[in-house]
């Protein structure tokens, strides 16, 4: 039988909830935008060992999205114990 959680606990999950989304937003904002936009001048000085690729370019093609892929493992991660901790294992 699943219980309901009280309505703190659903307000301290949603707080929870938005407060890890708009910290993983932030970092693929500055990732996305600031590496491959704003700071691209600067980490162009930088290249990649063994490829020759500038770090600039690369963030701009490749390791925004790269660092995407973490941020959704670790918003799956983290919203899978929060479940566990606020909601409850019975609740569905």
């Amino acid at each position: 039988m699943s219980k309901t959680p009280s309505p703190e606990a659903r307000a301290r999950y949603w707080r929870k909830n938005l407060t890890w989304l708009g910290s993983l937003l932030a970092v693929w904002f500055l990732v996305s935008y600031g590496c491959g936009i704003l700071w691209v001048d600067q980490l162009d000085a930088i290249r990649i060992p063994g490829t020759g690729f500038k770090l600039g370019f690369w963030f701009a093609q490749q390791g925004s999205i790269y660092v995407f892929l973490v941020l959704i493992a670790v918003y799956v991660v983290v919203m899978n114990k929060l479940d566990k901790e606020l909601v409850g294992e019975d609740s569905q």
